[in-house]
């Protein structure tokens, strides 16, 4: 039980210091949007969701995949740095991209060590794809 505490205490801890670090930067409501945008309220409960829902999915993984979680976790965490407070946006785009392989990679060895941990990170799949959409369209638009 300490171990399901303590992994998914560190996504949401670690997400929680981006949002402070990020959130002086904040110019969501200001950009140009592409359709579909949701408002910004949306992210950090989706965000809170997803990660609860990695950190579960990595405590029934095995030690082999502990790099490829982290991996993609770093990759996550910067994302939002280098989109808010630097405003690369391009640079962003590209770098979700790269988050997207990430996950693909991270949600096929989860499967194959623990199939529902594989599936639960799915969502999580879905949501980057969108905001890689929503991160070319802000790209583009602004």
């Amino acid at each position: 039980m300490k171990n399901l505490i303590k992994n998914i205490a560190i996504p949401v801890i670690l997400g929680g210091i981006v949002g402070l670090i990020i959130n002086p930067f904040m110019n969501y409501q200001n950009l140009n949007k592409p359709p579909l945008s949701p408002p910004g309220i949306t992210f950090p409960i989706i965000w809170t969701i997803l990660y609860i829902i990695m950190g579960y999915s990595f405590y029934k993984q095995n030690e082999q995949n502990k790099l490829i979680y982290y991996a993609q976790l770093f990759v996550n965490l910067l994302w939002s740095i280098f989109f808010f407070v630097f405003k690369w946006y391009l640079f962003s785009s590209l770098w979700i991209v790269l988050l997207i392989i990430l996950v693909i990679i991270m949600i096929k060895k989860f499967y194959e060590e623990n199939k529902i941990s594989g599936i639960l990170n799915i969502p999580y799949l879905i949501w980057l794809i969108f905001a890689a959409y929503l991160s070319f369209g802000v790209y583009f638009l602004n």
